[in-house]
């Protein structure tokens, strides 16, 4: 009988630490999923919207670059494309998605 009753009170005194335990473990799972909303999903959030915000301000004459490293020239502009003056009398269509801003803006 003694015995059965140190068992039932070690069960028991082991079972609220390991609560301890379990609620340390989720307090840093929370510090880790923070780190990643913070250091990784944020900035690649804000990276999306100043891409799209660029794409749809995009207007006739503009200096871009694609995602390919041509620079153009902005002659006219569709829903979906866009077609680039590359070089005097070569002009190419290409996808919105695949532009950004032009860093050099010294080339065409």
């Amino acid at each position: 009988m003694n015995l059965m009753m140190i068992l039932l009170q070690e069960g028991t005194s082991s079972g609220s630490g390991g609560g301890f335990a379990a609620g340390g473990q989720f307090i840093f799972l929370i510090g880790i999923l923070a780190v990643f909303y913070f250091f990784m999903i944020r900035p690649q959030q804000k990276r999306a919207k100043a891409d799209r915000i660029f794409r749809e301000n995009l207007k006739k004459g503009d200096k871009v670059m694609t995602i390919g490293g041509i620079y153009g020239k902005v002659v006219s502009i569709d829903d979906q494309s866009v077609l680039l003056q590359v070089d005097d009398n070569v002009k190419i269509r290409i996808d919105k998605t695949a532009l950004k801003p032009a860093a050099n803006t010294e080339n065409k």
